[in-house]
């Protein structure tokens, strides 16, 4: 079943390459969307997919792209469908 969500990161996740890194993570997962810098220092992001891929996703996400990074929450809310045909970054 196709899932949709906002998902909003926070820690030290700008400056980082976490965008480029919720990218290929998204990619690899067959997701669509987008993620964008917030004013406030978090990353958001909408995405759309099946279940289990976003799932295996968020548990990427929670991780981290590695050494400079640092997630410190990962917050989820479901979203209506949108349309879109690859994962963007913004």
């Amino acid at each position: 079943m196709i899932q949709s969500y906002r998902i909003d990161v926070y820690g030290i996740v700008q400056g980082v390459g976490f965008r480029w890194f919720a990218q290929q993570t998204a990619n690899k997962y067959h997701l669509v969307g987008w993620v964008c810098n917030n004013s406030n220092g978090s990353v958001e992001m909408r995405v759309q997919g099946q279940e289990t891929n976003v799932k295996a996703f968020i548990e990427a996400i929670n991780q981290g792209p590695g050494y400079y990074s640092r997630v410190d929450k990962v917050l989820k809310h479901a979203v209506a469908p949108f349309e879109s045909n690859n994962f963007a970054i913004k």
